[in-house]
């Protein structure tokens, strides 16, 4: 997990820690921890506790939003790293309109993975 500058830190609306994404989907906090190890998740380290933190936009209805495990790894692919994608999933986009994150919390996901994808070109 990589701590945030703050530019990034200031992109994303709100977090929650490991415990709070848990409860919210229903899960052990080791699950969590295992989404995040695989990729389905980012989490880094803010404040001065270093407490690790999910955007709280991650989540939605009971489950991880659809479409983001995927993007996730077309980022990844692209190169991007944590802090990256992150910059670029909250980043306002006139064309979307919205950020990524947002396009993908309203099911607009086929938008964002081929933005993603052209990413690589």
């Amino acid at each position: 997990m990589t701590e945030i500058d703050t530019k990034t830190d200031a992109l994303v609306p709100a977090w929650l820690n490991v415990p709070e994404v848990a409860e919210r989907l229903g899960i052990e906090v080791t699950r969590v921890r295992q989404l995040i190890r695989e990729g389905q998740l980012i989490a880094v380290r803010r404040g001065e506790n270093r407490v690790l933190m999910i955007p709280a936009d991650f989540i939605g209805d009971g489950r991880v939003i659809k479409g983001l495990s995927g993007t996730l790894t077309l980022l990844r692919d692209d190169g991007f790293t944590d802090e990256e994608m992150l910059e670029w999933l909250f980043t306002p986009d006139d064309t979307l309109p919205g950020t990524p994150a947002q396009a993908l919390r309203e099911n607009r996901g086929t938008e964002v993975k081929r933005r993603a994808q052209a990413l690589a070109v």
